[in-house]
């Protein structure tokens, strides 16, 4: 034990240092929007529900990131749901297996009127490394109507709000 408080003593901090500013800046400026987004279309709530169809969990760290205090979505109005019946938006990551088609397909006709679809990462909107094959589907629009794609691999928590801007921007009218 000693050994090692010793060793952690005598290294130091051995993490990359954090470039802040920009990006705080950036994630202001697009969660400013974002709220003001769903302010307006939603009431000033939108709630989501996601789904892992078959993913590698790359997609889903990003995604939970969105819910910690460093990024805090909620302060935009964002939350995630449980059920899929309480949902406006439905996140859909990596590729739809076998087995979770069905699931796919009751969470989407469980969500009400009117439904958002958004595929997550590389996996989700094309079917990434995996494609079509004797396990997979594929991409999420093999298995339901997608209304907005967010490539990467995985994604950044930025590039996730950035995507749900965009879809809420083109889908829903001011």
């Amino acid at each position: 034990m000693f050994r090692l408080l010793n060793k952690i003593h005598h290294v130091g901090m051995v993490s990359e240092p954090l470039v802040l500013e920009v990006a705080e800046n950036t994630f202001k400026a697009v969660g400013s929007r974002l709220g003001e987004a769903v302010g307006r279309r939603f009431r000033g709530s939108l709630a989501i529900r996601h789904v892992d169809a078959g993913s590698c969990n790359g997609c889903e760290l990003e995604i939970h990131a969105l819910d910690n205090v460093y990024y805090s979505i909620e302060r935009f109005g964002i939350h995630f749901v449980a059920s899929p019946r309480h949902a406006d938006l439905l996140l859909v990551t990596g590729p739809v297996s076998r087995h979770m088609q069905a699931a796919v397909y009751m969470a989407y006709a469980a969500m009400p009127e009117p439904k958002l679809v958004l595929a997550v990462g590389n996996c989700g909107a094309d079917g990434g490394e995996f494609g079509v094959s004797y396990a997979s589907c594929g991409a999420v629009r093999n298995v339901i109507p997608v209304d907005g794609m967010i490539r990467g691999c995985p994604p950044t928590p930025l590039d996730l709000m950035r995507g749900i801007l965009a879809l809420i921007d083109r889908k829903i009218p001011s």
